[in-house]
């Protein structure tokens, strides 16, 4: 076959027409890649969201803040959310969160379906075979050149198909599922420009201060949370570019009023705070593309769940609480996508 494809022009013309005219298989499902809503974020400087979900309640409540809002998103999902919900599961429902957007919500945002913190090829691989339109390598805690190795085997494999990869150099601290470090490495800026040529990698996650979790940073008050290390992305941004799309990990703010309804309905987080949500805008400014929210919207969810079953103690149908708790994240969203992440009227409705 391969003796014949190259001595025959006409076969070769007709396999390239089927397979330029061929959608992608996450085109099948409504999805887009990442590319043109991150060549319109830099452009103007704003933030896609990338949130995370785990289950139903929380995919509705992203595509109604972003379709609402006229926000692109990045619908994210975790190694430990295939487990819980079932990856075939995810694919479908993210098929069926598209659907509603376009029918039920009228809105032409753009969707896209992203694995985040891939482990290993294989990860990948079946990701992107089950429909997921980006994917994100992460062998931030490899050695460089084997993270290198790695990244460049996901990349080869995902832009055949159409496919983005996110790509990550240095080391956030904290937990988030099976993603954890004690310490935070910054990302060095003379390795970016080499990493980012080898790989080929359509985006770069970087650590400026970010941090896993709700449990962010050890300190003893809010007024204490470091500043993020904007010297530090000023630096990379300058060396990769204008155009070229950087993504800021562990970004949640950790919002304190949820905290507080947690604690005072049952919970016990104590000295949880995140990261300031002017930093977090100021870092749009300069090349930060693309923000992962995932601690906020879990907080959010507790906090009114926990409330609402504390002052109802009869309750036991799970719309009673879930409900309410899907309409404060669909809130929370349409916030950080307006005031935080600067993506709010970037696609019009309609």
């Amino acid at each position: 076959m391969i003796g014949l494809i190259r001595h025959s022009p006409r076969i070769q013309i007709g396999l390239f027409l089927i397979n330029y005219t061929m959608p992608y298989k996450y085109e099948e499902l409504g999805l887009s890649n990442t590319k043109a809503m991150f060549d319109k974020a830099l452009d103007e400087g704003f933030a896609v969201p990338g949130y995370n979900f785990n289950n139903m309640e929380q995919l509705q409540a992203i595509v109604t803040a972003c379709a609402e809002t006229g926000s692109p998103v990045i619908l994210q999902v975790s190694k430990g959310a295939r487990t819980y919900a079932n990856s075939t599961m995810l694919t479908y429902m993210a098929q069926g969160a598209v659907k509603m957007v376009r029918e039920e919500l009228k809105s032409d945002i753009p969707i896209a379906l992203h694995l985040d913190h891939g482990g290993n090829f294989e990860i990948c691989k079946a990701c992107i075979d089950s429909g997921f339109s980006s994917v994100m390598f992460d062998g931030s805690s490899l050695p460089y050149e084997e993270n290198i190795k790695v990244t460049q085997k996901v990349v080869e494999y995902a832009h055949a198909r159409g496919v983005s990869v996110e790509a990550e150099l240095g080391v956030l601290a904290g937990i988030e599922d099976e993603v954890q470090a004690e310490k935070s490495t910054y990302t060095d800026p003379d390795q970016v420009v080499d990493f980012v040529t080898r790989t080929g990698c359509d985006s770069l996650a970087i650590s400026i201060g970010t941090s896993h979790g709700a449990y962010k940073f050890k300190v003893d008050r809010l007024e204490d949370v470091p500043p993020l290390r904007i010297d530090i992305l000023k630096d990379i941004r300058q060396k990769l570019g204008r155009k070229y799309p950087i993504v800021l990990h562990g970004s949640s703010s950790v919002l304190q009023e949820y905290v507080k309804i947690i604690n005072e309905n049952g919970g016990n987080l104590e000295k949880a705070f995140g990261v300031r949500e002017d930093q977090i805008r100021e870092a749009t400014k300069h090349g930060v593309a693309k923000v992962n929210i995932d601690s906020d919207g879990r907080l959010v969810m507790t906090a009114m769940i926990r409330k609402i079953l504390k002052e109802q103690p009869k309750v036991f149908d799970p719309r009673k609480y879930l409900g309410p708790a899907r309409d404060e994240l669909i809130k929370m969203m349409k916030r950080k996508n307006a005031e935080v992440l600067g993506c709010a009227g970037a696609y019009i409705r309609g």
